[in-house]
Protein backbone atom coordinates (compact mmCIF):
# COMPACT_ATOMS: atom_id res chain seq x y z
CA UNK A 1 0.00 0.00 0.00
CA UNK A 2 2.84 2.42 0.78
CA UNK A 3 4.22 1.96 -2.74
CA UNK A 4 0.82 2.56 -4.32
CA UNK A 5 0.16 5.64 -2.19
CA UNK A 6 3.61 6.97 -3.07
CA UNK A 7 2.99 6.49 -6.79
CA UNK A 8 -0.36 8.27 -6.59
CA UNK A 9 1.24 11.06 -4.57
CA UNK A 10 3.99 11.62 -7.13
CA UNK A 11 1.53 11.67 -10.01
CA UNK A 12 -0.82 14.09 -8.25
CA UNK A 13 1.86 16.37 -6.82
CA UNK A 14 4.24 16.64 -9.77
CA UNK A 15 1.54 16.95 -12.44
CA UNK A 16 -0.37 19.39 -10.23
CA UNK A 17 2.80 21.41 -9.60
CA UNK A 18 3.29 22.33 -13.25
CA UNK A 19 0.88 25.31 -13.42
CA UNK A 20 2.07 26.70 -10.10
CA UNK A 21 5.76 26.47 -11.03
CA UNK A 22 5.02 28.10 -14.38
CA UNK A 23 2.98 30.79 -12.62
CA UNK A 24 5.81 31.41 -10.16
CA UNK A 25 8.34 31.75 -12.99
CA UNK A 26 6.06 34.15 -14.85
CA UNK A 27 5.37 36.05 -11.65
CA UNK A 28 9.09 36.40 -11.06
CA UNK A 29 9.29 38.32 -14.32
CA UNK A 30 6.04 40.28 -14.25
CA UNK A 31 4.16 40.22 -10.96
CA UNK A 32 5.24 39.72 -7.34
CA UNK A 33 1.64 39.00 -6.23
CA UNK A 34 1.40 36.22 -8.85
CA UNK A 35 4.74 34.84 -7.66
CA UNK A 36 3.65 34.73 -4.02
CA UNK A 37 0.22 33.31 -4.87
CA UNK A 38 1.70 30.55 -7.04
CA UNK A 39 4.24 29.46 -4.44
CA UNK A 40 1.68 29.49 -1.64
CA UNK A 41 -0.75 27.43 -3.71
CA UNK A 42 2.05 24.99 -4.60
CA UNK A 43 2.85 24.53 -0.92
CA UNK A 44 -0.81 24.06 -0.07
CA UNK A 45 -1.15 21.49 -2.84
CA UNK A 46 1.81 19.54 -1.45
CA UNK A 47 0.29 19.43 2.03
CA UNK A 48 -3.10 18.35 0.67
CA UNK A 49 -1.49 15.49 -1.26
CA UNK A 50 0.57 14.45 1.77
CA UNK A 51 -2.45 14.41 4.05
CA UNK A 52 -5.09 12.94 1.74
CA UNK A 53 -3.05 10.57 -0.43
CA UNK A 54 -0.14 9.53 1.79
CA UNK A 55 -2.11 9.70 5.03
CA UNK A 56 0.43 11.93 6.78
CA UNK A 57 -0.74 13.82 9.83
CA UNK A 58 1.15 17.00 10.83
CA UNK A 59 1.53 17.89 14.50
CA UNK A 60 3.06 20.98 16.13
CA UNK A 61 4.73 20.69 19.52
CA UNK A 62 4.89 24.34 20.53
CA UNK A 63 3.63 27.50 18.87
CA UNK A 64 4.94 28.60 15.51
CA UNK A 65 4.46 32.35 15.23
CA UNK A 66 6.22 33.66 12.12
CA UNK A 67 8.17 36.79 12.99
CA UNK A 68 11.50 38.42 12.03
CA UNK A 69 13.89 35.92 13.59
CA UNK A 70 16.21 33.24 12.20
CA UNK A 71 14.44 29.87 12.11
CA UNK A 72 17.06 27.10 12.25
CA UNK A 73 15.35 23.94 11.03
CA UNK A 74 16.30 20.28 11.00
CA UNK A 75 16.38 18.94 7.44
CA UNK A 76 15.54 15.26 6.93
CA UNK A 77 13.56 15.31 3.67
CA UNK A 78 12.15 17.60 1.00
CA UNK A 79 8.89 17.61 2.97
CA UNK A 80 9.85 20.51 5.26
CA UNK A 81 11.60 22.40 2.44
CA UNK A 82 8.38 22.52 0.42
CA UNK A 83 6.44 23.42 3.57
CA UNK A 84 8.42 26.60 4.31
CA UNK A 85 6.07 29.13 2.65
CA UNK A 86 3.08 27.50 4.34
CA UNK A 87 4.74 27.52 7.74
CA UNK A 88 6.25 31.01 7.66
CA UNK A 89 4.10 32.99 5.26
CA UNK A 90 6.72 34.81 3.22
CA UNK A 91 10.10 33.64 4.52
CA UNK A 92 13.53 34.54 3.22
CA UNK A 93 15.14 31.16 2.54
CA UNK A 94 18.78 30.11 2.56
CA UNK A 95 19.04 27.30 -0.03
CA UNK A 96 21.79 25.30 -1.69
CA UNK A 97 22.93 26.53 -5.07
CA UNK A 98 21.85 23.39 -6.94
CA UNK A 99 18.15 24.29 -6.55
CA UNK A 100 18.60 27.41 -8.66
CA UNK A 101 19.57 25.28 -11.65
CA UNK A 102 16.09 23.68 -11.88
CA UNK A 103 14.31 24.99 -15.02
CA UNK A 104 11.63 27.61 -14.23
CA UNK A 105 11.89 26.94 -10.50
CA UNK A 106 15.35 28.50 -10.29
CA UNK A 107 14.05 31.74 -11.81
CA UNK A 108 11.13 31.80 -9.36
CA UNK A 109 13.44 31.09 -6.41
CA UNK A 110 15.66 34.06 -7.23
CA UNK A 111 12.64 36.35 -7.61
CA UNK A 112 11.30 35.12 -4.26
CA UNK A 113 14.53 36.45 -2.66
CA UNK A 114 15.94 33.04 -1.81
CA UNK A 115 19.71 33.12 -1.40
CA UNK A 116 21.86 30.50 -3.13
CA UNK A 117 24.72 29.23 -0.98
CA UNK A 118 27.81 27.86 -2.67
CA UNK A 119 29.44 25.87 0.12
CA UNK A 120 32.73 25.77 -1.81
CA UNK A 121 33.00 29.55 -2.24
CA UNK A 122 34.29 30.25 1.27
CA UNK A 123 34.29 33.79 2.68
CA UNK A 124 32.82 35.29 -0.48
CA UNK A 125 29.67 33.19 -0.12
CA UNK A 126 29.34 34.17 3.54
CA UNK A 127 29.66 37.90 2.73
CA UNK A 128 26.96 37.56 0.08
CA UNK A 129 24.68 35.73 2.51
CA UNK A 130 25.20 38.35 5.24
CA UNK A 131 24.41 41.23 2.86
CA UNK A 132 21.25 39.43 1.76
CA UNK A 133 20.34 38.69 5.40
CA UNK A 134 20.62 42.35 6.38
CA UNK A 135 18.30 43.29 3.53
CA UNK A 136 15.77 40.66 4.64
CA UNK A 137 16.04 41.79 8.27
CA UNK A 138 15.24 45.34 7.22
CA UNK A 139 12.18 44.11 5.34
CA UNK A 140 10.90 42.35 8.49
CA UNK A 141 10.81 38.86 6.94
CA UNK A 142 11.69 35.73 8.90
CA UNK A 143 14.87 34.02 7.72
CA UNK A 144 14.88 30.24 7.42
CA UNK A 145 18.02 28.12 7.26
CA UNK A 146 18.87 24.43 7.46
CA UNK A 147 22.01 24.82 9.59
CA UNK A 148 23.29 21.29 8.92
CA UNK A 149 23.53 22.25 5.27
CA UNK A 150 21.72 19.34 3.65
CA UNK A 151 19.24 16.54 4.27
CA UNK A 152 20.36 13.96 6.80
CA UNK A 153 18.79 10.59 7.66
CA UNK A 154 16.64 10.51 10.77
CA UNK A 155 18.74 9.90 13.84
CA UNK A 156 21.98 11.37 12.47
CA UNK A 157 23.42 14.53 14.05
CA UNK A 158 26.04 16.14 11.80
CA UNK A 159 27.75 19.34 12.99
CA UNK A 160 26.31 22.68 11.92
CA UNK A 161 27.78 24.44 8.90
CA UNK A 162 29.87 27.52 9.69
CA UNK A 163 27.57 29.82 7.71
CA UNK A 164 24.88 29.57 10.36
CA UNK A 165 27.11 30.98 13.12
CA UNK A 166 28.25 33.78 10.81
CA UNK A 167 24.68 34.71 9.94
CA UNK A 168 23.66 34.66 13.62
CA UNK A 169 26.60 36.79 14.76
CA UNK A 170 26.54 39.45 12.07
CA UNK A 171 22.77 39.91 11.82
CA UNK A 172 22.24 40.13 15.59
CA UNK A 173 18.88 38.35 15.36
CA UNK A 174 17.26 35.85 17.76
CA UNK A 175 17.08 32.20 16.69
CA UNK A 176 14.14 29.82 16.99
CA UNK A 177 15.24 26.18 16.48
CA UNK A 178 12.76 23.76 14.92
CA UNK A 179 13.10 19.97 15.03
CA UNK A 180 11.26 17.79 12.54
CA UNK A 181 11.16 14.00 12.11
CA UNK A 182 10.04 13.78 8.48
CA UNK A 183 12.86 11.37 7.62
CA UNK A 184 10.98 8.53 9.30
CA UNK A 185 8.15 8.71 6.77
CA UNK A 186 9.97 10.26 3.80
CA UNK A 187 13.52 8.89 3.93
CA UNK A 188 16.15 10.50 1.74
CA UNK A 189 16.94 8.50 -1.37
CA UNK A 190 13.69 6.53 -1.33
CA UNK A 191 10.62 7.05 -3.51
CA UNK A 192 8.46 5.31 -0.91
CA UNK A 193 6.68 7.55 1.57
CA UNK A 194 4.86 6.11 4.55
CA UNK A 195 1.66 6.84 6.42
CA UNK A 196 2.06 8.30 9.90
CA UNK A 197 2.70 11.52 11.83
CA UNK A 198 5.31 14.20 11.17
CA UNK A 199 6.02 16.43 14.16
CA UNK A 200 7.45 19.93 14.24
CA UNK A 201 8.92 20.71 17.66
CA UNK A 202 9.44 24.44 18.10
CA UNK A 203 12.19 25.28 20.56
CA UNK A 204 12.58 28.26 22.83
CA UNK A 205 13.79 31.51 21.28
CA UNK A 206 17.53 32.00 21.74
CA UNK A 207 18.72 35.61 22.13
CA UNK A 208 21.39 37.19 19.92
CA UNK A 209 24.93 37.80 21.03
CA UNK A 210 25.94 34.39 22.37
CA UNK A 211 29.42 32.96 21.71
CA UNK A 212 29.68 30.68 18.71
CA UNK A 213 30.21 27.50 20.73
CA UNK A 214 27.13 28.17 22.85
CA UNK A 215 24.73 29.08 20.04
CA UNK A 216 25.84 26.09 17.98
CA UNK A 217 25.47 23.72 20.94
CA UNK A 218 22.00 25.00 21.83
CA UNK A 219 20.70 24.95 18.27
CA UNK A 220 22.24 21.54 17.56
CA UNK A 221 20.56 20.05 20.63
CA UNK A 222 17.20 21.66 19.90
CA UNK A 223 16.90 20.68 16.23
CA UNK A 224 17.79 17.10 17.13
CA UNK A 225 15.24 16.88 19.94
CA UNK A 226 13.08 14.42 17.98
CA UNK A 227 15.99 12.06 17.34
CA UNK A 228 15.95 10.68 20.90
Amino acid sequence: MAALRSLLFMLAFYIGSAPFVAGAALGGLLSKPLLHWSIQRWTNQHRWCAQHILGIKIVFDGTLNPRPVIYAIKHESMFEAIELPGLFGFPAVVAKQELFKIPLWGRAAAAYDMIAVDRDAGAGALRKMIAWGREMRTSGRPITIFPEGTRVPHGERPPLQSGFAGLYKLLGMPVVPVAVNSGILCPRGSLIRHKGTITYKIGEEIPPGLPRAEIEARVHAAINALND
